[in-house]
């Protein structure tokens, strides 16, 4: 692992795993979540609406997540090497510090409940586990 900071290096990795965050977010949202948020809401709201615009918000939601991932496991393979306890703690706290966070925001404003965030978090750890990996796996290809 370079200890310089390498942007095109990051850019190229984050990209690739992008592709995983992407397909896993979509099939998370798509399969359990909006299931959830449908029984939640009752038919006061109308969830996961299928238009250019929220396609364009996931994609962005989608890339702000591979980005934050990918430079916390970067972080991590400085500190701890390139091995599995940095693909475990990048995961870990990627995922509590923006999908954690999302839900118990969200548990705390009265727009989810506890049992969405006790489904959807472990869920989304598992995909993070899966993206820490693919981006160890691709540092060390464009190393």
């Amino acid at each position: 692992m370079n200890s310089t900071f390498n942007i095109k290096q990051f850019i190229v990795v984050m990209l690739l795993t992008s592709i995983w965050i992407n397909i896993a977010e979509v099939a998370r949202a798509i399969l359990v979540a909006f299931p959830m948020m449908e029984a939640f809401y009752a038919g006061k709201l109308a969830v996961g609406p299928m238009a250019l615009s929220n396609a364009l918000i996931w994609g962005v939601w989608d890339t702000m997540l591979a980005s934050t991932l990918v430079f916390v496991y970067w972080l991590c393979a400085q500190s701890f090497g390139h091995n599995a306890k940095s693909i475990v703690i990048s995961a870990t706290v990627t995922c509590i510090a923006t999908l954690g966070v999302f839900w118990v925001g969200s548990v705390n404003s009265g727009l989810g409940t506890w049992q969405m965030a006790y489904t959807l978090v472990p869920i989304a750890w598992v995909e993070m586990i899966i993206g820490a990996f693919l981006a160890s796996k691709l540092y060390a290809r464009y190393a």
